[in-house]
């Protein structure tokens, strides 16, 4: 949904207008519409909106000119052109000139909503405004978790279902897919959101440490046991229990993981007392259980009493239409902590972190901003911030067909140019990445004079004067 989002719709036919005002009213946005340029600028005289969407071709001043007047005086509003076939020319041209994103007719429902998202990411990756970033926190946000993609909706339905339901959850995911926090929004939508929310990594712990903070110990029962302890089975009673890795545990501690489930008790260990808890216990592996059951080192029957209510984690790379809004809020989250200010980030920048794989998914990237800011000392990130993995992944921007011999000789020079700089860019970052920043060790590595290379590092930004 594209809720509060304000549109202006700007056509010549009324039936244009009239469909577009039906899809994003339906969508949750509050749509005006005109018929005119003329009109338009009138109307964005008395309220601000989010996008404006025109035709190109109109009676008057046509969708270019009003284009141009809209980035002179709104320029945090995003701008979409309608074009029909025989005008994609001059939409190419309005891109050229600043607007966001264009829709060709007749287009469906889904083709116009989707354009106006992406017009609305593109806006927030250019802009610090904050009604925008509010909505924009708003459509992208599940308690802590970050994501508006299917496939994270599919996840926030199906914690506000299972929260409330007391039963046991296995969360399964890749290590750095959020898995702790999606226990936790849980929690937060139980009935024991007002009790404690514990979490264990049991690939922190041995196999007995992890049972001494599971199950408490008594005075003496090993060495070092200076006085008893209380297990977090019994500190955590009445709240929620996460456990982190559980295909991590070992046999016998699951026999006894298996025992608090059924029975609702645990001895502590070296103890006979038995104590009783009353714990919602939820669970969360990056293995493959079944595979663990089938060779023996996973217990069956615990199996089945921790997957009664089974949420399956995107990767990141499965869900790429999220990391413009995690990249903003890792910004804001680091750049507060490192200048007191949120960095601005290029669409250049933006388009190579969606271009990359992300095998350690959202903590990944999380790390990645974090060094990001650092490295870009309070200016705006570009691609020259980035790791030289990530550079290596550089998407060309939108490609302009030249019209005549003279553009085409022109467009030549510049991809030469082009593809020069990204040649050297990536030559200075990985000898500098290779050579552990060392710039005297890096020259020599390359086999350049250090003024050289130098030179390259500054011509780059890659590197302080």
């Amino acid at each position: 949904m594209l809720t509060g989002v304000t549109i202006l719709v700007v056509d010549d036919e009324d039936i244009v207008c009239r469909s577009c005002k039906a899809i994003l009213t339906d969508e949750g946005c509050d749509v005006a519409v005109v018929h005119s340029a003329t009109a338009a600028l009138r109307e964005m005289s008395t309220r601000d909106f989010d996008v404006v969407i025109t035709d190109l071709k109109m009676p008057g001043m046509d969708g270019i000119g009003l284009l141009t007047r809209i980035r002179e005086k709104c320029p945090a509003t995003a701008v979409i052109v309608m074009t029909g076939y025989s005008t994609v020319r001059s939409a190419v041209e309005a891109i050229k000139r600043g607007a966001a994103e264009y829709v060709e007719k007749p287009f469906t429902p889904d083709e116009l909503t989707a354009t106006v998202a992406k017009a609305l990411e593109a806006g927030g990756q250019k802009t610090e405004h904050l009604h925008f970033r509010q909505r924009l926190e708003e459509r992208y946000r599940f308690g802590d978790i970050i994501g508006g993609s299917k496939q994270m909706r599919e996840v926030y339905e199906l914690v506000e279902k299972v929260g409330p339901a007391d039963s046991t959850v296995l969360i399964y995911g890749e290590s750095g897919t959020g898995k702790e926090l999606v226990a936790k929004a849980i929690h937060a939508n139980s009935l024991r959101r007002d009790k404690q929310f514990i979490s264990v990594d049991c690939t922190a712990l041995t196999e007995s440490l992890l049972e001494s903070e599971l199950f408490g110990h008594v005075k003496g029962s090993f060495t070092g046991a200076i006085v008893s302890k209380p297990g977090l089975f019994e500190i955590a009673s009445g709240g929620t229990f996460f456990l982190d890795e559980i295909g991590n545990v070992s046999l016998p501690t699951q026999g006894k993981l298996l025992r608090v489930l059924q029975e609702r008790e645990f001895k502590p260990v070296g103890g006979t007392e038995i104590k009783k808890t009353d714990i919602r216990l939820i669970t969360a592996t990056n293995k493959n259980l079944e595979a663990m059951i089938a060779d023996g080192t996973f217990r069956e029957e615990l199996y089945y009493r921790l997957n009664v209510l089974p949420i399956f984690l995107p990767t990141l790379k499965e869900r790429k239409e999220d990391i413009p809004a995690l990249v903003h809020h890792f910004l804001e989250k680091y750049g507060r902590r490192v200048n007191g200010k949120t960095p601005a980030v290029s669409p250049e920048a933006v388009d190579l972190l969606i271009r990359y794989e992300w095998p350690g998914n959202v903590r990944e990237l999380e790390n990645i901003v974090e060094r990001m800011v650092v490295m870009a000392d309070g200016s705006t990130i570009e691609p020259q911030h980035l790791p030289v993995a990530i550079q290596r992944r550089r998407l060309g921007g939108r490609m302009v067909i030249p019209r005549t011999n003279q553009e085409l000789k022109q467009a030549r020079k510049h991809l030469r140019r082009e593809a020069v700089k990204e040649l050297e860019r990536a030559f200075v970052a990985d000898a500098l990445e290779r050579n552990d920043g060392n710039i005297a060790q890096a020259a020599r590595d390359v086999g350049m004079q250090r003024p050289n290379f130098h030179a390259l590092m500054r011509k780059y930004k890659l590197a302080q004067e």
